[in-house]
C-alpha cells in the first residue's frame, strides 16, 4: 500500500490553490492522508480526485480563519486511526512533542488521540518536514507543501508511506 502524505496546505491564504506538482506526486497513490490545516474542506474534494482522502483539522481550521469552531465537515475530526494489517498509523494535526512528563506524554497523546498505541503517527503543524522515532514509534510529518517552514509561499513538501508486510517505510519529497 502507497499512501501520500500531506499538511498545512492553508489554501487559500498560502496559495489560491494547491500546486500541480502534489497530484502529480499522489498520482497512484491508494489513498491520501491530510493532517490538517486545510482551511477549506474543498482541499479534500481536490483530493479526492486522485485518491480517496482521510484528513484531520488543525488549529487553523478554527482559529483566526473566519470561525471559531472546527468546520463542519463530517470528513474531518480532531484525530484518526487506519489500519492496514496488524499496523496502526494515527492521524493528527499538532502531536505535541518533545515530551514534558509527567503531564505531557507520548504515551498520554497516544491514548488522548488515538485510544491507544499506534506504530506510526502522521502529524503536521510544525511546517517542518521530519522523520524521526519515539519510543519505538515513527513519526512522519511532510512539512507543507505551500507554506514550508513558515517561511514564504513556495513549493515545499509531501511525504510517503509504503507500506509491506506490515512494515512502514517513510519518505519526504520536495516538490519541484
Amino acid at each position: 500500500m502507497r499512501i501520500g502524505l500531506i499538511s498545512d496546505t492553508h489554501i487559500p491564504t498560502a496559495a489560491k490553490e494547491l500546486w500541480p506538482q502534489v497530484y502529480d506526486a499522489f498520482r497512484g497513490v491508494d489513498l491520501i492522508m491530510h493532517a490538517g490545516d486545510l482551511m477549506v474542506p474543498e482541499v479534500i474534494d481536490w483530493l479526492a480526485e486522485v485518491a480517496p482522502v482521510m484528513a484531520v483539522w488543525g488549529n487553523g481550521d478554527f482559529r483566526g480563519w473566519q470561525r471559531t469552531v472546527p468546520p463542519d465537515d463530517p470528513r474531518l475530526s480532531e484525530a484518526k486511526v487506519l489500519t492496514v494489517g496488524e499496523l496502526r498509523i494515527g492521524l493528527v494535526h499538532d502531536l505535541q512533542l518533545p515530551e514534558h512528563p509527567p503531564l505531557r506524554t507520548l504515551d498520554g497523546q497516544m491514548n488522548h488521540y488515538f485510544r491507544g498505541p499506534v506504530d506510526v503517527i502522521v502529524r503536521g503543524s510544525t511546517h517542518a518536514a521530519e522523520i524521526t522515532e519515539l519510543k519505538g514509534v515513527l513519526i512522519v510529518n511532510p512539512g507543507s507543501p505551500t507554506f514550508p517552514n513558515h517561511q514564504s509561499t513556495r513549493l515545499g513538501t509531501i511525504g510517503f508511506l509504503e507500506i509491506e508486510d506490515g512494515v512502514a517505510k517513510p519518505s519526504i519529497v520536495q516538490l519541484m
